[in-house]
């Protein structure tokens, strides 16, 4: 028998808030399956995301659960109607770790990204020949070919800023990453650059945290915060050595929206935060 295919992150996403529906509801899953017409043991396959669920059965099921927030139902059923196989990041099923499959189709269904970075340039602002030098670093060592399939996915992975009506993009950087000299001299200078460009699109914020700021919330860790079509559906991703982190407790999605908040504040603004980066590159 041919083994089912691992979830993909939008449908386990949709099968936990399915579950925390019901939970909210306070109704066990025998009593909702009841109420639906169908077994408790397809109710849990469904909140488990090991089936799928199409976009009638969740409307019924916020309704027995008495969930008047339309926009949020909306946006569940949406998730339901999407289809889960042949979008371009599972090429890279067999060859890549699955948090960066992950990473990519989060990302691609974000209506905005935020992000803060303090030691890397953010992988969607950086340029072919800086990314080639960061993966070849990484541990263990990779080889030639596993490096070109990373770089090949950041660059797809871009197509989130460079698309047709791309959705917002902010980030913040600390200057500690602009002078790093990741690939020399030279391509440091050119992903300077390109920030620079990239920075002077409209759908692009980009502000970096100066030296004289200090202390700061959030020092030392990277922040991805992808955005749902409504705030319940946000996520956070958090970069550890061991693979990407996934946060959506509603606690945690408070939290890291007022850190971004926060930096955002003690920032330069975009026009400074230019100044800056063309200063750095040119006393490289």
């Amino acid at each position: 028998m041919t083994p089912r295919p691992a979830p993909t992150a939008r449908r386990v996403r949709l099968a936990t808030e399915l579950r925390k529906l019901r939970e909210r509801a306070g109704l066990t899953s025998t009593e909702s399956a009841q109420l639906l017409g169908t077994s408790s043991g397809q109710l849990s396959n469904v909140e488990s995301a090991r089936f799928g669920v199409s976009p009638e059965r969740i409307r019924a099921m916020a309704n027995i659960y008495s969930c008047t927030n339309q926009p949020y139902v909306d946006a569940l059923a949406g998730m339901a109607a999407e289809k889960t196989r042949g979008w371009w990041w599972d090429a890279y099923r067999e060859v890549l770790p699955s948090g960066l499959l992950t990473l990519a189709e989060l990302e691609h269904h974000a209506t905005a990204i935020r992000t803060a970075f303090t030691a890397h340039i953010p992988g969607m602002l950086q340029t072919t020949e800086h990314a080639r030098e960061i993966f070849s670093h990484a541990i263990p060592a990779p080889t030639p070919p596993e490096v070109e399939h990373r770089v090949s996915h950041r660059v797809k992975r871009q197509d989130v800023v460079f698309r047709a009506n791309p959705n917002p993009y902010r980030t913040v950087i600390h200057e500690a990453a602009l002078h790093m000299r990741v690939g020399g001299r030279q391509v440091a200078r050119a992903q300077l650059q390109h920030l620079v460009d990239m920075s002077e699109r409209d759908h692009i914020t980009v502000r970096v945290l100066p030296f004289d700021v200090g202390a700061f919330p959030g020092s030392g860790q990277s922040i991805n915060y992808l955005c749902g079509p409504v705030p319940e559906l946000d996520t956070v991703q958090l970069d550890q050595f061991h693979g990407p982190v996934l946060l959506d407790a509603e606690a945690h999605l408070e939290k890291y929206r007022r850190l971004l908040d926060v930096v955002e504040s003690v920032a330069l603004s975009p026009e400074k935060s230019r100044d800056l980066i063309r200063s750095v590159a040119q006393n490289l």
